[in-house]
This record gives structure tokens, sequence and C-alpha cells, in this order.
């Protein structure tokens, strides 16, 4: 991917939407749900403070992480749907 984000944007893979319910319910276009969970692909240098120090992301390319339902732009990049946002719109890095 050619893209950097700058400061303290991320880029993030969306993880597929279910398509079927552990009840083994199929789950039609219409009624998927926008997922909350992806992969960071790139991150930014960090966030400048007003006294011009910069403090690295605790974000790192390869995390599994949990953001908010309505976080991010969607961006389009080589055929390649991602999510760029803002670091504080991360709630959690799964282990």
């Amino acid at each position: 991917m050619n893209l950097t984000p700058l400061y303290d944007r991320i880029i993030v893979k969306s993880s597929a939407p279910e398509e079927i319910t552990k009840g083994g319910i199929i789950i039609p276009d219409t009624a998927k749900e926008k997922p909350m969970q992806g992969v960071v692909v790139a991150t930014g240098t960090g966030k400048m403070t007003e006294d011009g120090k910069l403090v690295p992301l605790q974000v790192k390319t390869g995390d599994q992480v949990i953001y908010g339902k309505y976080s991010g732009t969607e961006i389009s990049v080589e055929g390649e749907d991602y999510l760029m946002m803002r670091e504080s719109d991360v709630f959690a890095i799964v282990k």
C-alpha cells in the first residue's frame, strides 16, 4: 500500500461482517452490521503535543483493534477498502 498516515492517524483493514450466526441463520446483506474490529495496516509517527514533543502511538502495524461503530473515514486504495481514523478512536487492542 502506498499510503502513509500523518501524526496520530492509523489505517485499519476492517474484518469481514458475519454472514452466518452461531445458530446457523444466514444474515442478508441488508441486515449486516458494520464490523467494529480490524487490523492496523499503517500508522503515523505519533501525536504532537502543544509544547512540540512527539508522543509515539500505542498501536502498531499488525495489531488487532476494536474501534467505535461510526469511527473513521472510509477510503479505497488500490481496490481495497480501509478506514482511516485517529488513534483515540481505538478502544482496545486484542491480544
